[in-house]
C-alpha cells in the first residue's frame, strides 16, 4: 500500500535562523505536535509543541538546536513503519525525508489512520478474532496456518498488546468454519480473549472516538 500521496506540503518547515516568534504562532495557530527544522536545507529536528512554555519569542529558532527532537519518516517507508512511528513518538505530525535528508512534506496522524481505517482487514467482510498467548510460544505463520487448515480464510492480523510477556493478536478471517477455527486454536494453548460472528465489533472499533484517541489527540 502506497502512502506517499498523503504527504503534505503546505505545512511550513523552519530554518535554524528563523524566529521563534513564527514557531510560536504556528503552534498556537494549530493542533500540531511538532514541527520540523532545518539547517543549510537539511533536516536537523523537531520542536515540540510541548515546549511552547519554554519558547521566548525575541530568540532565533539556533538557541533552543539542543531542545529539538529528532525523528523522522522515509519517504519510502511504508503506512504501518508510519503509524508505529506517531505512537513511539507521541506525535500527530511527522516530517518526511528523502535520501538527501531533504524535508519533503509531513504525514499527518489523521490521515495514516483513514488509510488504515480503508485497508481490506477492515472493509472486507469477516469475523474477529482476539487470541493471547506466550510471547516466545506464538507465531504469525503457526496463526494462519490454523485458521487456513479450517478452510478458512486469513484476511489479516496485527499485534494489539504485549503485557508480562504475553502477545495479544487480533485476527480477522472469512465467516466460514468460525467455530472450529476457535476450537482449534484453544488446542493449540491460544487464549481466545474476544470472538464474534458478526460484524458488530468492527462498527464498534470504527465508531468508538477513544479508540484513535491515543493517536489523535497526543
Amino acid at each position: 500500500m502506497q502512502i506517499q500521496t498523503h504527504i503534505l506540503s503546505g505545512i511550513p518547515v523552519f530554518k535554524v535562523e528563523d524566529s521563534m516568534k513564527e514557531v510560536i504562532q504556528f503552534f498556537e495557530a494549530t493542533t500540531y505536535s511538532h514541527v520540523a527544522v532545518t539547517e543549510n536545507g537539511r533536516y536537523l529536528g523537531v520542536l515540540s509543541e510541548n515546549d511552547l512554555e519554554n519558547l521566548k519569542v525575541d530568540e532565533k529558532i539556533e538557541g533552543y538546536r539542543y531542545n529539538l527532537d529528532n525523528f523522522f519518516t522515509r519517504k519510502d517507508a511504508n503506512w504501518l513503519d508510519v503509524l508505529e512511528g506517531f505512537a513511539r513518538n507521541e506525535a500527530n505530525l511527522s516530517p518526511v525525508l528523502d535520501e538527501n535528508e531533504k524535508v519533503l512534506g509531513y504525514y499527518d496522524l489523521t490521515d495514516v489512520v483513514g488509510v488504515f481505517i480503508d485497508t481490506p482487514f477492515f472493509t472486507d467482510p469477516g469475523n474477529i478474532l482476539v487470541i493471547a498467548k506466550g510471547v516466545k510460544d506464538y507465531s504469525f505463520s503457526e496463526i494462519a496456518q490454523i485458521v487456513e487448515s479450517n478452510n478458512a480464510k486469513f484476511i489479516g492480523g496485527f499485534i494489539t498488546d504485549m503485557t508480562n510477556d504475553v502477545v495479544q493478536v487480533t485476527i480477522k478471517i472469512s465467516t466460514a468454519n468460525f467455530s472450529d477455527v476457535v476450537q482449534t486454536f484453544r488446542r493449540y494453548n491460544y487464549n481466545i480473549v474476544f470472538g464474534n460472528s458478526d460484524d458488530k465489533f468492527l462498527e464498534d472499533l470504527k465508531g468508538r472516538s477513544d479508540y484513535l484517541d491515543k493517536y489523535l489527540n497526543v
